[in-house]
């Protein structure tokens, strides 16, 4: 039997990541998941430039880091970090810009 799919938002929800994780093999130690639109976007640390951007399905990243699932209740407007793989996430909730 298959596990429970984790988290509120479909498999093939649309996610922003970037290709050093998914081609490069670095590992996501930043998750946020945007207030605005409810996004989730999977990051490494490095700068997310526009050469390294990719759109993936949520499954897509679940299957790339099974550890994700632990985030899947991160409300909208809430971001986690860790300083590595197999590291604890630690919460927080984003900052938010003065327009």
């Amino acid at each position: 039997m298959a596990a429970k799919w984790p988290f509120e938002d479909p498999p093939n929800v649309a996610v922003f990541t970037v290709r050093r994780i998914l081609e490069g093999g670095r590992p996501i130690i930043h998750v946020c998941h945007d207030d605005e639109d409810g996004a989730w976007q999977f990051h490494d640390g490095g700068p997310p430039t526009m050469d390294q951007a990719m759109i993936v399905s949520l499954h897509c990243m679940l299957n790339h880091d099974p550890t994700i699932a632990e985030l899947a209740d991160l409300p909208c407007g809430w971001e986690a970090k860790r300083t590595g793989p197999g590291k604890p996430w630690k919460r927080a909730q984003q900052a938010r810009s003065e327009d």
